[in-house]
């Protein structure tokens, strides 16, 4: 009996009930909703930057105290993952993208009414960075869900909407900035990021149901049937009921059998109980936060991979400019060397999913050789003395950034890691040990560069994380290896001690039970 799709397409409320991972059907409008969800979260955080030179003229404030804004939001942003995941697990992945799209805009909306930076803060920082936290995760945890032989190619494509974001928002604002001032424009991006309530919409539940579960079905027509078929065989040899022997079609009657028919209605009744809750289960209580993922071994690993790696993701774009207007590169060329590194990293997202979707390949390398070729690209920059040298190290750089930005949290789902069982958990915590760096990394780099008056500096120090990052990821399959070897040692004793546990007469009572039945066949 096949079991295909039993999705009740009834509205987008309804959550699509299917016996395997169905590589397609609505996961394909989950990722058109992440592309946009990508856009006007990450998109907007990175284009933050074109209201820099006003808000400092606005508050006559440094430029360090406004870099706070963008800070205490990535901070806000990652360190409040393990909430989204409590409410996702409590509430539904829908509910929660679109409270967190209400957040989002009512920060954007409320800062363009901002007197102060602190006023900033709270709302650009605190408010609208826990709604990124409450987009983002749910949305790409619910992705994952969706796909599992297409997973990485499909979420390191719509991914790419982060990219494009920054191509398209970076300019229009600026334009709009010119016509209407930064306040309305701000105003303006925070009525556009309502559309992310549209997008959390569209996140239907899915349900996984086994096809395993529809084979349980109890063969009692069969066995009643054997027994007949013996009872027949019998009734053919004893053709009188007045020889005194009772013929019926109880399996009670089949020789070996002793106990009375009354009985033998019990274990059948148990069987079918027993079929019965194993086709229906009950359902179990969902952990709200599963920190059983903090006693992986290969899941520690990966996430002081993240933690390290994390200082490498944002010091070339906050520190690109400055290090080409201090080598005397004029201010235009350097926004072209930040769009080519923004082009590179679209391409390079797509590359690593296109790479990571073939099979057969172990995934965990091919990301361990993107990290390593990463660090090499931070090594390189200081290196660079003219514009042409530092558009190379840039679109190099943006390349292996897209290759491991748009997949290190999708690994998540590889066995190699936790698995997808554990993913929506196991991101929250993950993306909440990232928080640690994301605060501390850019003020870490800023001291650095004030302390030796040279930017190349920072991005000596962002390599060095990327290389303790490139260390903990390449422990990971070692670790997952070596817990596997373990869990198969301890069930492989287990079974010797169960095979071992006999009763000491155990061969004693088959023997006597042997030359009981032989007696009585010499007594007859």
């Amino acid at each position: 009996k096949k079991m295909t799709v039993k999705a009740v397409k009834m509205s987008c409320t309804t959550p699509n009930v299917y016996t395997k991972v169905p590589d397609g059907g609505w996961g394909w409008t989950i990722a058109f909703a992440f592309f946009f969800v990508e856009a006007l979260t990450y998109g907007i955080i990175k284009s933050f930057g074109v209201f820099f030179n006003d808000l400092m003229e606005s508050f006559d404030e440094t430029n360090s105290r406004i870099s706070w804004i963008i800070s205490i939001c990535v901070f806000v942003q990652t360190f409040t993952a393990p909430l989204s995941t409590i409410l996702s697990n409590r509430f539904g992945h829908r509910f929660v993208v679109m409270a967190g799209g209400v957040l989002i805009s009512t920060g954007m909306v409320t800062a363009s009414f901002a007197r102060t930076v602190v006023d900033m803060y709270v709302t650009i920082g605190v408010i609208s960075g826990l709604g990124y936290c409450l987009s983002f995760l749910p949305t790409v945890t619910i992705l994952s869900q969706y796909f599992d032989k297409r997973r990485s190619l499909v979420t390191a494509v719509a991914s790419t909407g982060e990219c494009f974001a920054v191509f398209s928002f970076a300019p229009a604002i600026t334009a709009l900035k010119e016509q209407i001032g930064w306040r309305y424009s701000l105003l303006s991006v925070g009525v556009l990021q309502l559309s992310i309530i549209i997008c959390g919409s569209l996140l239907r539940p899915i349900i996984i149901k086994e096809q395993e579960e529809v084979k349980a079905q109890p063969p009692e027509e069969p066995t009643e049937t054997k027994y007949m078929l013996e009872n027949e065989q019998t009734r053919t040899s004893i053709e009188s009921i007045d020889s005194g022997v009772e013929i019926t079609t109880s399996p009670s009657n089949v020789p070996g059998k002793t106990k009375s028919e009354p009985k033998s209605e019990e274990p059948k009744e148990h069987v079918q109980t027993l079929v019965e809750n194993k086709s229906n289960p009950a359902e179990p209580k969902t952990k709200l936060l599963d920190f059983s993922v903090m006693r992986d071994c290969s899941f520690i690993c990966y996430a002081f991979f993240g933690l390290f790696a994390t200082l490498g993701f944002f010091a070339p774009s906050l520190y690109i400019i400055p290090l080409s207007l201090s080598l005397g590169i004029g201010k235009d060329h350097s926004a072209y060397i930040l769009s080519a590194m923004a082009i590179a990293e679209v391409f390079g997202r797509i590359s690593a999913g296109w790479v990571l979707n073939k099979k057969p390949i172990r995934k965990i390398y091919i990301e361990l050789i993107c990290v390593v070729l990463l660090s090499v690209a931070l090594f390189a920059f200081p290196f660079a003395s003219e514009f042409w040298g530092l558009m190379t190290c840039s679109i190099f750089f943006g390349f292996m950034l897209g290759t491991v930005a748009g997949t290190h949290i999708p690994l998540l789902a590889e066995d190699d890691v936790v698995g997808i069982a554990k993913m929506s958990s196991a991101a929250g915590v993950y993306v909440f040990i990232q928080s640690l760096a994301g605060l501390a990394g850019p003020p870490l780099a800023g001291v650095l560069v004030d302390t030796t008056r040279n930017y190349s500096s920072a991005f000596y120090s962002c390599a060095a994380g990327m290389v303790l990052g490139a260390v903990f990821l390449s422990l990971v399959r070692p670790c997952k290896v070596g817990l596997c070897h373990r869990q198969q040692q301890c069930a492989e004793e287990g079974v010797v001690e169960v095979v071992l546990d006999l009763p000491d007469d155990f061969i004693d009572m088959d023997i006597g039970k042997a030359e009981n039945s032989g007696k009585g066949c010499d007594g007859v």
